[in-house]
């Protein structure tokens, strides 16, 4: 592992607009403003590098850190004790997070922070080159150390005495610029090995989360405001599967899902990270007939080519995504469908290409991120032979975004002239002539297009209001407010 940056490699690129976070599982410093707790008490801050899981780790560490009497806030450099959550997906998050450790060392160098800490992801899988390479650090703590922050930085006398809060309790504070938006980890690990991949080594096997403790933690986050709730894991399809091996009576997705729509008010549920062998015909009734779950599906696929998907180890091929996919649209309205791909893994040819441009103009995914595959260390892809130049992966990632910007735009047209419901997220005070800003069921937070209005000024950030599509481009919407 290399600790000081270098040149980073071909980096993620979503097919559609820059956003913040860009596409689920990829690293991003997280851009939000915070400052909360007791006044007096003393200052961490708190970087959160990574993926919406990462979000809601940090979320659960802030409420144990104000439980415990600190002020949490963004501000490191007027922070008494840096916390950095690290991410160590693909190598150029890696570097991130090192970069970021390293800018809060030179802060304690210099006098202006008292003591560093890194926890997370990267921590998990790298302590013992982290300690030996950045000795500086006081405080290192993997995945699954974490509830240890409290007492760890108690013990060095960097919070004072007090009361503790279990961290595996569901309290979360959230620090957001749209605290009407949330994520709702179900779970943690994967238990799949596919060979691209480093998160097992990180996040270790899967663990579902309580059912019980899930629906708590929803109800006090629309307790606290929340409207939309992403539901967010390595395999949301394979919630439960862990507890059903032991027990058969065992809640799996289906039953989550219908226990929250029972236990909590929250208006939206989305569903991300749905891999497609795990959609069943029971579970597209429950999307189909209930209007709190968007009509909305991320399915990450990672290629079209079987072929390739073979090497991958991925547990699905293009048989099993058709199946899915006719499934989805024969019962749900209004439908929109996510996916992801990679370009440039190790052996993948041009006819491999094609064939994957042929399955997505054939399948015509309404939303799609688009990356370049990265060398991750210690995964079986990183010692296959016929490796791709970086410059084919950077002409190949054009050659699918250009694909991809033509099925969006025309998905997109499809909605002018017709009526939705939009949650707005931000004011934007009639710039370019618009009201505010928002989205749509069929657009994500973060990682999608989103929907400007007109004929706005009385919405509030929060609200849900009805539109006319007026306008439509590659991937944004324009909307007016009906009556």
């Amino acid at each position: 592992m290399r600790l000081r940056t270098r040149e980073l490699p071909v980096f993620p690129v979503a097919a559609g607009p820059v956003r913040p976070g860009v596409d689920p599982g990829v690293s991003a410093v997280d851009p939000r403003s915070f400052d909360v707790g007791p006044e007096g008490g003393p200052r961490l801050g708190l970087v959160t590098l990574g993926c919406d899981k990462n979000t809601v780790d940090s979320e659960h560490m802030m409420a144990a850190l104000v439980a415990a009497g600190a002020r949490v806030t963004s501000d490191v450099e007027n922070a008494d004790v840096v916390v950095v959550n690290t991410c160590g997906f693909i190598d150029a998050a890696k570097e991130q997070s090192i970069d970021t450790i390293l800018n809060a060392c030179a802060l304690k160098d210099r006098g202006r922070v008292k003591a560093v800490a890194a926890v997370g992801c990267m921590v998990q899988r790298y302590r013992d080159d982290l300690e030996r390479e950045i000795p500086e650090v006081d405080l290192f703590l993997g995945i699954a150390e974490m509830s240890r922050l409290v007492p760890e930085l108690r013990a060095r006398g960097h919070i004072r005495d007090g009361i503790v809060h279990n961290m595996e309790r569901p309290l979360r504070i959230l620090a957001t610029e749209t605290p009407h938006v949330s994520f709702l980890k179900i779970s943690e690990g994967c238990d799949h090995r596919c060979a691209f991949c480093a998160i097992p080594h990180m996040r270790g096997l899967h663990r579902s989360a309580g059912l019980d403790s899930l629906v708590a933690e929803a109800r006090g986050l629309g307790e606290q405001g929340v409207r939309e709730l992403n539901i967010v894991s390595q395999d949301t399809t394979w919630y439960g599967r862990d507890l059903w091996r032991r027990d058969r009576s065992a809640p799996l997705l289906k039953d989550l899902l219908e226990a929250l729509l029972d236990g909590t008010g929250v208006d939206w549920y989305r569903l991300l990270y749905m891999y497609p062998s795990g959609i069943t015909p029971a579970l597209v009734s429950l999307l189909a007939r209930e209007p709190r779950l968007l009509p909305y599906l991320d399915m990450p696929l990672q290629h079209g080519s079987d072929r390739v998907l073979a090497r991958m180890r991925r547990p699905e091929r293009q048989r099993t995504v058709r199946e899915r996919v006719r499934w989805l649209r024969d019962e749900i309205e209004d439908l929109t469908l996510r996916t992801s791909v990679i370009v440039g893994f190790p052996g993948e040819t041009d006819e491999d290409v094609r064939i994957m441009l042929d399955f997505l103009e054939e399948i015509r995914f309404d939303r799609l991120g688009a990356f370049a595959y990265s060398i991750e260390e210690g995964t079986p892809a990183a010692g296959m032979p016929d490796q791709v130049p970086d410059e084919v992966k950077a002409e190949r990632l054009e050659t699918v975004m250009e694909r991809q910007r033509e099925i969006s735009w025309e998905s997109n047209q499809g909605w002018v002239g017709r009526r939705t419901e939009v949650l707005v997220d931000s004011l934007t005070h009639g710039e370019d002539g618009h009201d505010a800003v928002g989205r749509t069921g069929g657009q994500a937070p973060e990682v999608d297009g989103r929907t400007y209005l007109t004929g706005a000024a009385s919405v509030r950030p929060g609200d849900i209001v009805e539109v006319e599509i007026v306008e439509a481009d590659d991937y944004d919407l324009t909307g007016r407010l009906t009556a």
